[in-house]
Protein backbone atom coordinates (compact mmCIF):
# COMPACT_ATOMS: atom_id res chain seq x y z
CA UNK A 1 0.00 0.00 0.00
CA UNK A 2 1.40 3.56 -0.65
CA UNK A 3 1.24 6.88 1.17
CA UNK A 4 -1.30 7.61 -0.63
CA UNK A 5 -3.38 4.54 -0.65
CA UNK A 6 -2.76 4.69 3.26
CA UNK A 7 -4.35 8.29 3.11
CA UNK A 8 -7.46 7.63 0.89
CA UNK A 9 -7.90 4.63 3.60
CA UNK A 10 -7.90 6.50 6.97
CA UNK A 11 -9.70 9.09 4.81
CA UNK A 12 -12.76 6.48 4.26
CA UNK A 13 -12.97 5.54 7.68
CA UNK A 14 -12.85 8.57 9.26
CA UNK A 15 -16.03 9.91 7.01
CA UNK A 16 -18.30 6.52 7.21
CA UNK A 17 -17.51 7.59 10.77
CA UNK A 18 -18.54 10.27 10.40
CA UNK A 19 -21.33 9.43 8.09
CA UNK A 20 -23.07 7.06 10.94
CA UNK A 21 -22.53 10.16 13.34
CA UNK A 22 -25.06 12.10 11.35
CA UNK A 23 -27.44 9.31 10.88
CA UNK A 24 -27.52 8.72 14.42
CA UNK A 25 -28.75 12.44 14.30
CA UNK A 26 -32.25 10.54 13.01
CA UNK A 27 -32.68 9.24 16.69
CA UNK A 28 -31.74 12.62 18.01
CA UNK A 29 -35.18 14.34 15.85
CA UNK A 30 -37.01 11.38 16.51
CA UNK A 31 -36.92 12.45 20.81
CA UNK A 32 -36.67 16.13 19.66
CA UNK A 33 -40.09 15.96 17.94
CA UNK A 34 -42.17 13.26 19.70
CA UNK A 35 -40.92 14.62 23.80
CA UNK A 36 -42.10 18.48 21.70
CA UNK A 37 -45.63 17.14 20.79
CA UNK A 38 -48.39 15.19 22.16
CA UNK A 39 -48.52 11.86 23.62
CA UNK A 40 -51.59 10.48 21.34
CA UNK A 41 -48.85 11.69 17.99
CA UNK A 42 -45.56 10.13 19.66
CA UNK A 43 -45.29 6.81 17.49
CA UNK A 44 -46.62 8.81 14.25
CA UNK A 45 -43.76 11.61 14.80
CA UNK A 46 -40.74 9.51 15.75
CA UNK A 47 -41.40 6.90 13.50
CA UNK A 48 -41.74 8.86 10.35
CA UNK A 49 -37.88 9.61 10.73
CA UNK A 50 -37.44 6.28 9.89
CA UNK A 51 -40.20 6.17 6.76
CA UNK A 52 -38.81 9.13 5.55
CA UNK A 53 -34.83 8.50 5.56
CA UNK A 54 -35.50 5.67 3.71
CA UNK A 55 -37.35 7.56 1.12
CA UNK A 56 -34.33 9.59 0.73
CA UNK A 57 -31.78 7.28 0.92
CA UNK A 58 -33.06 5.93 -2.69
CA UNK A 59 -34.11 8.83 -4.49
CA UNK A 60 -30.82 10.32 -3.42
CA UNK A 61 -28.76 7.46 -4.61
CA UNK A 62 -30.81 6.77 -7.54
CA UNK A 63 -30.62 10.54 -8.67
CA UNK A 64 -29.93 13.13 -5.81
CA UNK A 65 -26.27 12.22 -5.76
CA UNK A 66 -25.95 12.80 -9.87
CA UNK A 67 -27.64 15.89 -9.32
CA UNK A 68 -25.88 17.47 -6.31
CA UNK A 69 -22.35 15.88 -7.29
CA UNK A 70 -22.11 14.42 -10.86
CA UNK A 71 -20.38 16.20 -13.89
CA UNK A 72 -22.65 18.63 -15.18
CA UNK A 73 -23.20 22.60 -15.51
CA UNK A 74 -23.06 25.49 -12.86
CA UNK A 75 -27.13 24.82 -12.33
CA UNK A 76 -26.95 20.79 -12.26
CA UNK A 77 -25.13 17.69 -11.96
CA UNK A 78 -26.25 15.85 -15.40
CA UNK A 79 -24.51 12.70 -14.57
CA UNK A 80 -23.79 9.86 -12.16
CA UNK A 81 -27.74 8.51 -11.88
CA UNK A 82 -27.88 5.20 -10.53
CA UNK A 83 -23.87 4.95 -10.31
CA UNK A 84 -22.61 1.53 -10.97
CA UNK A 85 -20.31 -0.36 -8.62
CA UNK A 86 -17.22 1.00 -10.56
CA UNK A 87 -18.53 4.73 -10.05
CA UNK A 88 -18.70 4.11 -6.65
CA UNK A 89 -15.93 2.83 -5.43
CA UNK A 90 -13.64 4.64 -7.78
CA UNK A 91 -11.52 8.17 -6.34
CA UNK A 92 -11.17 11.53 -8.60
CA UNK A 93 -12.68 10.14 -11.47
CA UNK A 94 -15.93 11.09 -13.26
CA UNK A 95 -18.83 10.83 -12.27
CA UNK A 96 -17.54 11.74 -9.03
CA UNK A 97 -14.31 13.92 -9.58
CA UNK A 98 -15.17 16.26 -6.73
CA UNK A 99 -14.40 13.50 -4.78
CA UNK A 100 -10.69 13.19 -4.28
CA UNK A 101 -9.66 12.15 -1.01
CA UNK A 102 -12.07 9.14 -0.28
CA UNK A 103 -14.30 6.71 -3.14
CA UNK A 104 -17.30 8.47 -4.21
CA UNK A 105 -19.45 5.38 -2.22
CA UNK A 106 -17.87 7.19 0.74
CA UNK A 107 -19.08 10.44 -0.57
CA UNK A 108 -22.29 8.80 -1.37
CA UNK A 109 -22.62 7.63 2.34
CA UNK A 110 -22.09 10.83 3.86
CA UNK A 111 -23.94 13.35 1.83
CA UNK A 112 -27.17 11.23 1.87
CA UNK A 113 -27.11 11.56 5.67
CA UNK A 114 -27.08 15.17 5.32
CA UNK A 115 -30.23 15.37 2.95
CA UNK A 116 -32.44 13.35 5.37
CA UNK A 117 -31.19 15.63 7.76
CA UNK A 118 -32.63 18.70 5.07
CA UNK A 119 -35.59 16.57 5.17
CA UNK A 120 -36.23 15.74 9.28
CA UNK A 121 -36.12 19.59 9.37
CA UNK A 122 -39.19 19.82 7.08
CA UNK A 123 -42.05 17.68 9.20
CA UNK A 124 -41.68 19.97 12.68
CA UNK A 125 -43.32 22.72 11.63
CA UNK A 126 -45.82 20.30 9.99
CA UNK A 127 -46.25 17.91 13.08
CA UNK A 128 -49.17 16.81 14.36
CA UNK A 129 -51.18 17.35 11.05
CA UNK A 130 -50.36 16.11 7.78
CA UNK A 131 -50.95 13.48 6.10
CA UNK A 132 -48.76 10.26 6.11
CA UNK A 133 -48.62 9.98 2.62
CA UNK A 134 -47.21 13.51 2.35
CA UNK A 135 -44.15 11.96 3.80
CA UNK A 136 -43.67 10.16 0.62
CA UNK A 137 -44.60 12.26 -2.23
CA UNK A 138 -43.16 15.10 -0.71
CA UNK A 139 -39.74 13.66 0.54
CA UNK A 140 -38.90 12.49 -3.26
CA UNK A 141 -39.59 15.99 -4.17
CA UNK A 142 -37.88 17.84 -1.49
CA UNK A 143 -34.76 15.27 -2.08
CA UNK A 144 -34.56 16.67 -5.31
CA UNK A 145 -34.64 20.38 -4.60
CA UNK A 146 -32.20 19.72 -2.27
CA UNK A 147 -29.91 17.99 -4.42
CA UNK A 148 -30.06 21.44 -6.75
CA UNK A 149 -28.82 23.42 -4.38
CA UNK A 150 -26.20 21.24 -2.91
CA UNK A 151 -24.48 21.59 -6.59
CA UNK A 152 -24.98 25.26 -6.37
CA UNK A 153 -22.89 25.52 -3.42
CA UNK A 154 -20.76 22.33 -2.76
CA UNK A 155 -21.08 20.51 -6.19
CA UNK A 156 -19.62 22.69 -8.06
CA UNK A 157 -21.87 24.85 -9.29
CA UNK A 158 -22.59 28.42 -9.94
CA UNK A 159 -22.38 29.76 -6.39
CA UNK A 160 -19.36 27.48 -5.55
CA UNK A 161 -17.69 29.58 -8.26
CA UNK A 162 -18.69 32.76 -6.91
CA UNK A 163 -17.13 31.23 -3.43
CA UNK A 164 -19.78 30.94 -1.43
CA UNK A 165 -18.69 30.01 2.23
CA UNK A 166 -21.03 26.95 3.95
CA UNK A 167 -18.86 24.33 4.92
CA UNK A 168 -21.41 22.63 6.72
CA UNK A 169 -24.75 23.45 5.50
CA UNK A 170 -26.41 26.82 7.26
CA UNK A 171 -28.25 27.38 3.86
CA UNK A 172 -27.28 23.91 2.04
CA UNK A 173 -28.95 21.74 4.72
CA UNK A 174 -30.92 23.91 7.20
CA UNK A 175 -32.06 26.71 5.76
CA UNK A 176 -33.35 24.91 2.91
CA UNK A 177 -35.47 22.48 5.34
CA UNK A 178 -36.75 25.80 7.03
CA UNK A 179 -38.19 27.01 3.89
CA UNK A 180 -39.55 24.08 2.84
CA UNK A 181 -41.30 23.72 6.61
CA UNK A 182 -42.06 27.45 6.66
CA UNK A 183 -44.06 26.34 3.31
CA UNK A 184 -45.82 24.16 4.46
CA UNK A 185 -46.51 25.43 7.70
CA UNK A 186 -48.44 28.35 6.12
CA UNK A 187 -50.39 25.86 3.72
CA UNK A 188 -51.78 23.28 5.81
CA UNK A 189 -52.56 25.75 8.66
CA UNK A 190 -52.51 25.69 12.43
CA UNK A 191 -53.03 23.17 15.22
CA UNK A 192 -57.18 23.09 16.10
CA UNK A 193 -57.14 25.55 19.19
CA UNK A 194 -53.81 26.47 18.47
CA UNK A 195 -54.88 30.25 17.77
CA UNK A 196 -58.12 32.01 19.61
CA UNK A 197 -58.61 34.84 17.57
CA UNK A 198 -55.24 37.14 18.09
CA UNK A 199 -53.86 35.09 21.01
CA UNK A 200 -51.90 32.08 20.58
CA UNK A 201 -52.80 28.79 23.10
CA UNK A 202 -49.72 26.83 24.12
CA UNK A 203 -49.70 23.33 23.27
CA UNK A 204 -47.02 21.74 25.34
CA UNK A 205 -44.82 18.94 24.70
CA UNK A 206 -45.47 15.90 26.52
CA UNK A 207 -42.19 14.64 27.85
CA UNK A 208 -39.43 17.35 27.91
CA UNK A 209 -36.94 14.42 28.58
CA UNK A 210 -37.31 13.29 25.39
CA UNK A 211 -36.48 16.73 24.28
CA UNK A 212 -33.72 17.01 26.24
CA UNK A 213 -31.98 13.63 25.36
CA UNK A 214 -32.58 14.65 21.36
CA UNK A 215 -31.34 17.43 21.78
CA UNK A 216 -27.88 16.01 23.25
CA UNK A 217 -28.01 13.12 20.48
CA UNK A 218 -28.28 15.96 17.75
CA UNK A 219 -25.05 17.72 19.77
CA UNK A 220 -23.31 14.41 19.98
CA UNK A 221 -24.00 13.38 16.32
CA UNK A 222 -23.33 17.12 15.00
CA UNK A 223 -19.68 16.93 15.20
CA UNK A 224 -19.66 13.97 12.99
CA UNK A 225 -21.79 16.65 10.38
CA UNK A 226 -19.14 19.39 10.70
CA UNK A 227 -15.74 17.99 11.25
CA UNK A 228 -16.51 15.17 8.81
CA UNK A 229 -17.47 18.05 6.13
CA UNK A 230 -13.58 18.09 5.95
CA UNK A 231 -13.85 14.59 4.27
CA UNK A 232 -10.30 14.32 5.15
CA UNK A 233 -7.66 13.92 7.59
CA UNK A 234 -6.12 16.36 5.83
CA UNK A 235 -7.48 19.78 4.98
CA UNK A 236 -4.76 22.29 2.71
CA UNK A 237 -1.81 21.90 4.31
CA UNK A 238 -3.19 21.64 7.70
CA UNK A 239 -3.07 17.71 9.20
CA UNK A 240 -6.25 16.75 11.66
CA UNK A 241 -7.93 19.96 10.68
CA UNK A 242 -11.20 18.16 11.62
CA UNK A 243 -10.40 18.94 15.50
CA UNK A 244 -10.42 22.47 15.32
CA UNK A 245 -13.90 22.21 13.50
CA UNK A 246 -15.05 20.18 16.48
CA UNK A 247 -13.79 22.33 18.65
CA UNK A 248 -15.61 25.69 17.21
CA UNK A 249 -18.55 23.50 17.26
CA UNK A 250 -18.88 22.72 20.82
CA UNK A 251 -18.20 26.07 21.78
CA UNK A 252 -21.42 27.70 19.50
CA UNK A 253 -23.79 24.88 20.92
CA UNK A 254 -22.50 25.91 24.44
CA UNK A 255 -23.16 29.44 24.12
CA UNK A 256 -26.17 29.21 22.39
CA UNK A 257 -27.07 27.17 25.69
CA UNK A 258 -26.55 29.73 27.71
CA UNK A 259 -27.77 32.48 25.61
CA UNK A 260 -31.20 30.73 25.37
CA UNK A 261 -31.31 30.08 28.79
CA UNK A 262 -30.46 33.82 29.43
CA UNK A 263 -32.66 35.34 27.27
CA UNK A 264 -35.94 32.85 27.68
CA UNK A 265 -35.55 34.22 31.61
CA UNK A 266 -35.56 37.80 30.88
CA UNK A 267 -38.00 37.49 27.67
CA UNK A 268 -40.47 34.94 28.93
CA UNK A 269 -39.33 35.35 32.67
CA UNK A 270 -38.30 31.91 33.34
CA UNK A 271 -35.53 29.97 31.79
CA UNK A 272 -37.79 27.76 30.01
CA UNK A 273 -35.92 24.53 29.39
CA UNK A 274 -37.43 24.04 25.53
CA UNK A 275 -36.34 27.50 24.51
CA UNK A 276 -32.30 26.33 26.46
CA UNK A 277 -32.71 23.48 24.11
CA UNK A 278 -34.00 25.44 20.31
CA UNK A 279 -30.47 27.53 21.77
CA UNK A 280 -28.25 24.81 21.80
CA UNK A 281 -29.59 23.78 18.20
CA UNK A 282 -29.87 27.53 16.46
CA UNK A 283 -26.37 27.50 17.68
CA UNK A 284 -25.08 24.99 16.23
CA UNK A 285 -27.33 25.51 13.20
CA UNK A 286 -25.56 28.85 12.78
CA UNK A 287 -21.86 27.69 13.22
CA UNK A 288 -22.45 25.07 10.23
CA UNK A 289 -21.51 27.40 7.77
CA UNK A 290 -18.64 29.08 9.88
CA UNK A 291 -16.88 26.27 11.61
CA UNK A 292 -13.99 25.49 9.47
CA UNK A 293 -13.88 29.34 8.57
CA UNK A 294 -13.66 31.42 11.45
CA UNK A 295 -11.92 31.80 15.26
CA UNK A 296 -12.95 30.43 18.27
CA UNK A 297 -13.72 33.97 19.87
CA UNK A 298 -16.02 33.82 16.41
CA UNK A 299 -18.07 30.99 16.87
CA UNK A 300 -18.80 31.58 20.71
CA UNK A 301 -20.09 35.35 19.02
CA UNK A 302 -22.03 33.43 16.25
CA UNK A 303 -23.55 31.22 19.00
CA UNK A 304 -24.19 33.50 21.53
CA UNK A 305 -26.56 35.37 19.06
CA UNK A 306 -28.49 32.05 18.07
CA UNK A 307 -29.37 31.59 21.36
CA UNK A 308 -31.45 34.56 21.57
CA UNK A 309 -32.23 34.42 17.81
CA UNK A 310 -33.78 31.20 18.85
CA UNK A 311 -35.92 32.34 22.06
CA UNK A 312 -36.99 35.63 20.22
CA UNK A 313 -37.55 33.91 16.50
CA UNK A 314 -39.65 31.19 18.04
CA UNK A 315 -41.76 33.63 19.59
CA UNK A 316 -42.08 36.15 16.51
CA UNK A 317 -43.39 33.25 14.43
CA UNK A 318 -45.71 32.45 16.87
CA UNK A 319 -47.00 36.17 16.77
CA UNK A 320 -47.73 35.90 13.25
CA UNK A 321 -50.15 33.29 13.27
CA UNK A 322 -47.50 30.38 12.37
CA UNK A 323 -47.83 27.06 14.05
CA UNK A 324 -44.84 25.76 14.15
CA UNK A 325 -44.69 22.91 17.28
CA UNK A 326 -40.95 22.42 17.28
CA UNK A 327 -39.51 25.68 16.59
CA UNK A 328 -37.97 24.74 12.55
CA UNK A 329 -38.52 28.29 11.19
CA UNK A 330 -36.63 29.88 13.75
CA UNK A 331 -34.32 27.33 15.02
CA UNK A 332 -33.21 26.42 11.48
CA UNK A 333 -34.27 28.73 9.23
CA UNK A 334 -33.44 32.48 11.28
CA UNK A 335 -30.67 30.65 12.88
CA UNK A 336 -29.19 29.24 9.65
CA UNK A 337 -29.10 33.19 7.58
CA UNK A 338 -27.51 34.58 10.63
CA UNK A 339 -24.83 31.80 10.34
CA UNK A 340 -24.50 32.03 6.78
CA UNK A 341 -24.10 35.87 6.99
CA UNK A 342 -22.25 35.91 10.10
CA UNK A 343 -19.02 33.40 8.52
CA UNK A 344 -18.80 36.64 5.78
CA UNK A 345 -17.97 38.90 8.32
CA UNK A 346 -15.79 36.59 10.43
CA UNK A 347 -13.90 34.55 8.09
CA UNK A 348 -10.10 34.15 8.73
CA UNK A 349 -8.31 35.21 5.87
CA UNK A 350 -6.22 32.20 6.11
CA UNK A 351 -8.44 29.54 7.18
CA UNK A 352 -10.57 30.53 3.59
CA UNK A 353 -7.34 30.09 2.34
CA UNK A 354 -6.54 26.67 3.49
CA UNK A 355 -10.00 25.75 2.54
CA UNK A 356 -10.07 27.24 -0.88
CA UNK A 357 -13.34 29.04 -0.68
CA UNK A 358 -14.04 32.15 -0.96
CA UNK A 359 -11.80 34.77 0.88
CA UNK A 360 -11.71 36.54 4.67
CA UNK A 361 -14.34 38.32 6.32
CA UNK A 362 -15.14 42.11 6.84
CA UNK A 363 -13.80 42.26 10.50
CA UNK A 364 -10.45 41.28 9.29
CA UNK A 365 -10.28 42.74 5.74
CA UNK A 366 -12.38 45.47 5.74
CA UNK A 367 -14.39 44.33 2.60
CA UNK A 368 -18.09 43.33 2.35
CA UNK A 369 -17.34 41.16 -0.58
CA UNK A 370 -17.79 38.16 0.44
CA UNK A 371 -20.62 39.32 2.96
CA UNK A 372 -22.35 40.03 -0.34
CA UNK A 373 -21.64 36.54 -1.95
CA UNK A 374 -22.98 35.35 0.92
CA UNK A 375 -26.40 37.32 0.83
CA UNK A 376 -26.50 36.49 -3.17
CA UNK A 377 -26.84 32.81 -1.81
CA UNK A 378 -29.07 33.38 0.44
CA UNK A 379 -31.39 34.65 -1.95
CA UNK A 380 -31.07 32.50 -4.22
CA UNK A 381 -31.67 29.62 -1.90
CA UNK A 382 -34.26 31.52 -0.82
CA UNK A 383 -36.26 32.54 -3.53
CA UNK A 384 -35.90 28.44 -5.42
CA UNK A 385 -36.69 26.50 -2.71
CA UNK A 386 -38.95 28.25 -0.52
CA UNK A 387 -41.27 28.72 -4.39
CA UNK A 388 -40.77 25.08 -5.88
CA UNK A 389 -41.57 23.66 -2.24
CA UNK A 390 -44.84 25.96 -1.70
CA UNK A 391 -45.45 25.23 -5.11
CA UNK A 392 -45.42 21.09 -4.77
CA UNK A 393 -47.12 21.14 -0.82
CA UNK A 394 -49.96 23.77 -2.69
CA UNK A 395 -50.40 21.62 -5.62
CA UNK A 396 -50.64 18.21 -3.52
CA UNK A 397 -53.23 20.22 -1.06
CA UNK A 398 -55.49 21.30 -3.70
CA UNK A 399 -55.49 17.98 -5.60
CA UNK A 400 -54.91 15.31 -2.40
CA UNK A 401 -55.18 17.28 0.48
CA UNK A 402 -52.13 16.88 3.08
CA UNK A 403 -53.92 17.54 6.45
CA UNK A 404 -55.92 15.21 8.26
CA UNK A 405 -59.42 15.45 9.11
CA UNK A 406 -60.55 16.82 12.20
CA UNK A 407 -61.73 14.02 13.91
CA UNK A 408 -58.34 12.17 12.98
CA UNK A 409 -56.04 14.67 14.20
CA UNK A 410 -58.51 15.49 17.90
CA UNK A 411 -58.27 11.18 18.38
CA UNK A 412 -54.04 11.10 17.27
CA UNK A 413 -51.99 10.49 14.22
CA UNK A 414 -51.25 7.20 16.30
CA UNK A 415 -54.53 5.48 16.17
CA UNK A 416 -56.03 7.13 13.31
CA UNK A 417 -52.93 6.78 10.55
CA UNK A 418 -51.17 3.20 12.19
CA UNK A 419 -53.79 1.65 14.29
CA UNK A 420 -51.94 1.86 17.55
CA UNK A 421 -50.72 4.24 19.76
CA UNK A 422 -47.46 5.21 21.20
CA UNK A 423 -48.67 4.54 24.87
CA UNK A 424 -51.49 2.19 24.44
CA UNK A 425 -51.70 1.53 28.12
CA UNK A 426 -53.19 4.92 28.79
CA UNK A 427 -55.84 4.05 25.92
CA UNK A 428 -56.74 0.66 25.73
CA UNK A 429 -56.77 -1.79 28.17
CA UNK A 430 -53.37 -4.43 28.08
CA UNK A 431 -52.96 -7.22 30.34
CA UNK A 432 -50.98 -6.43 32.98
CA UNK A 433 -50.55 -2.42 32.29
CA UNK A 434 -51.53 0.83 33.55
CA UNK A 435 -54.80 0.56 34.84
CA UNK A 436 -55.38 -3.55 35.02
CA UNK A 437 -56.25 -5.42 38.20
CA UNK A 438 -52.67 -6.32 38.50
CA UNK A 439 -51.54 -3.11 38.31
CA UNK A 440 -54.02 -1.47 41.02
CA UNK A 441 -53.07 -3.94 43.56
CA UNK A 442 -49.56 -3.04 43.07
CA UNK A 443 -50.52 0.81 44.02
CA UNK A 444 -52.58 -0.98 47.04
CA UNK A 445 -56.18 0.06 45.14
CA UNK A 446 -58.22 -2.30 43.07
CA UNK A 447 -59.47 0.01 40.15
CA UNK A 448 -57.95 2.57 38.39
CA UNK A 449 -59.98 5.20 38.74
CA UNK A 450 -60.35 4.79 42.68
CA UNK A 451 -57.80 7.26 44.39
CA UNK A 452 -55.61 5.96 46.66
CA UNK A 453 -56.78 6.59 50.14
CA UNK A 454 -54.93 9.77 52.16
CA UNK A 455 -53.64 8.52 55.22
CA UNK A 456 -55.26 9.63 58.57
CA UNK A 457 -53.81 13.02 60.16
CA UNK A 458 -51.42 12.26 62.93
CA UNK A 459 -52.33 14.36 66.05
CA UNK A 460 -49.55 15.52 68.10
CA UNK A 461 -49.76 15.47 71.77
CA UNK A 462 -47.91 17.58 74.20
CA UNK A 463 -45.04 15.48 75.99
CA UNK A 464 -45.96 14.47 79.83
Amino acid sequence: MTDAQLLIAVNTVWVVFAAVLVMFMQAGFAFLEAGLTRMKNAAHIAGKNVIIFSVCSLVYWAVGFGIAFGEGNGLVGTSGFLPSADSLLAVAEAPFSFFTTIPAGAGYLFQVVFAGVSLAIVWGAMAERAKLWVYFAFGVFFTLVYSIVSHWIWGGGWLFGLGMQDFAGSTVVHYQGALAALAGALLIGARIGKFDGKRANPIPGHNVPYAVLGTVILWFGWFGFNAGSTLGVVSGDKVGFFAYVALNTNLAAAAGALAGTVTAWIVMRKPDMTMTLNGVIAALVAVTAACGFVAPWAAVLIGLVAGVIAVTGVLAVERLGIDDPVGAVAVHGMAGVWGTLATGLFAVPALASTLNTGAGGFFYTGSLHQVGVQLVGLAAVGAFTFTTCFGALWAMKRVWGIRVEEHVETSGLDVAEHGMWGYPEFYIPVPGGYGTEAHSHLLGHSHRHEPIPEPEPVVETEAA
